[in-house]
């Protein structure tokens, strides 16, 4: 696996890096990118989004169809992520946090003078994106630990993948489903990552019960809620 350069470019033109195979971006696609600079962009837009609850069955949407459709999942939002942020010098690098109940979370994984941070769509308001201030990928990961926890999560692995590695296959433009992306994320070797169970259960209790008195909020109740991403959705 490719590894990333310590300082991506930021500030540049777009690059209109697309695949070999021949597609291009729209105008409209170009003139999108160039309005979405920065991670942080990039995250209110997705903020914005409705999720994409698969309600027609299951997908795995490219940019082009994300911009189209105006909705998307965790996946999908991370490869929209990774497409705009592409052409503006961060490397297509994806996170990849395994579950306990085989329900994995996938970021934009990008790193900022040395510092790491993520761009992500969810659900759970804990698990959207971070800001730059992590020191290593692993403590990136255990920022996600406690939020995790619902009634069947619990991070149990994690990974990064560089979509370089797809060589030539049309992740960022392709009107199809990307189902290789989510074999690739799958085949990949993972870290293990293990939370105590003492902790583990501990905020398992904490939020088996806070659901149980307010079934129609999601908790916000976790720790170092400074490093999330601005925007994440608030219970009304």
């Amino acid at each position: 696996m490719s590894r990333p350069d310590n300082k991506p470019r930021t500030g540049t033109s777009v690059r209109t890096r697309a695949p070999s195979n021949g597609r291009t971006f729209t105008r409209a696609e170009r003139a999108f990118i160039e309005q979405h600079r920065t991670p942080g962009q990039v995250q209110k837009y997705l903020n914005r989004l409705p999720y994409n609850g698969e309600a027609q069955g299951e997908t795995l949407r490219s940019f082009r169809s994300v911009l189209r459709l105006g909705t998307a999942h965790c996946l999908e939002a991370a490869l929209t992520a990774a497409v705009i942020l592409e052409q503006h010098g961060y490397p297509p690098l994806l996170l990849d946090l395994a579950s306990a109940d085989k329900l994995d979370h996938v970021l934009f994984l990008y790193q900022r003078n040395g510092l790491w941070g993520t761009v992500a769509r969810s659900r759970d308001p804990g698990l959207h994106g971070r800001k730059p201030v992590f020191p290593s990928v692993r403590k990136v990961v255990e920022s996600y630990a406690e939020p995790y926890v619902d009634y069947t999560g619990r991070i149990v692995g994690y990974a990064v993948a560089n979509l370089e590695d797809l060589g030539s296959y049309d992740w960022r433009l392709s009107d199809l489903n990307l189902w290789k992306v989510e074999y690739y994320l799958n085949a990949i070797p993972h870290h293990r990552f293990h939370t105590a169970e003492t902790i583990y259960r501990r905020w398992l209790n904490r939020y088996l019960a806070y659901r149980k008195r307010y079934p129609a909020r999601k908790p916000l109740f976790y720790p170092n809620r400074d490093t999330w991403m601005p925007g994440y959705s608030r219970n009304p």
